[in-house]
């Protein structure tokens, strides 16, 4: 059974950065889709960024400019770095990747930015 392992969330200051990295226990064939979602307290779950197998990189509005996903459809790998964090970023992270025949999910890391 696959798993998707997440790894470099953490506690940071306002303006500071981190890189969250996502690997798969085992190879994913036919991979489409690799992404980071989020979901704060209270909140819900919602797309942060995604990555096609072709390279097309898709951001929500408000990480645009601060965030940048990056992956590898062969290992698989999936990065994402966060510039410039905000205390409106703070919530679980999860990695996604999407396959043809199954959709998987990570056990989610903590992000928490103060203030």
């Amino acid at each position: 059974q696959v798993q998707l392992v997440e790894s470099g969330g953490g506690l940071v200051q306002a303006g500071g950065s981190l890189r969250l990295s996502c690997t798969a226990s085992q190879r994913i064939f036919g991979i489409s889709v690799m992404g980071w979602y989020r979901q704060a307290p209270g909140a819900q779950r919602e797309l942060v960024a995604s990555i096609t197998r072709g390279g097309s990189t898709n951001y929500a509005d408000s990480v645009k400019g601060r965030f940048t996903i990056s992956g590898d459809n062969i290992k698989p790998t999936v990065y994402l770095q966060m510039n410039s964090l905000k205390p409106e970023d703070t919530a679980v992270y999860y990695c996604n990747i999407q396959s043809y025949a199954y959709d998987f999910w990570g056990q989610g890391t903590q992000v928490t930015v103060s203030s």
